[in-house]
C-alpha cells in the first residue's frame, strides 16, 4: 500500500513538471507568434504606441455633444 501512494504521487509529480513545461512551451510559441504579427503590421506601415487612427465620421463645429 504504501509503495502505491508513492508510486502515485511520483506519477503525479512528473505529470505536474510536464504540464509546466508544456506551458512554458505554449507562451513561448504565443509571444513568438505575437512578435511575428507586429513584425509583420511594422512592415505594411501600422505602428504600435497608440497612434491616433484618423475617423471617416466628421465633427461639425458647434453640434451637441452626446
Amino acid at each position: 500500500m504504501p509503495d502505491e501512494v508513492e508510486k502515485f504521487l511520483g506519477e503525479s509529480q512528473q505529470l505536474e513538471s510536464r504540464r509546466q513545461e508544456l506551458i512554458k512551451d505554449i507562451l513561448k510559441q504565443k509571444d513568438a507568434a505575437i512578435k511575428a504579427f507586429d513584425d509583420k503590421l511594422a512592415r505594411l506601415g501600422y505602428h504600435d504606441g497608440g497612434a491616433h487612427r484618423r475617423s471617416h465620421h466628421r465633427k461639425t463645429a458647434g453640434a451637441p455633444e452626446k
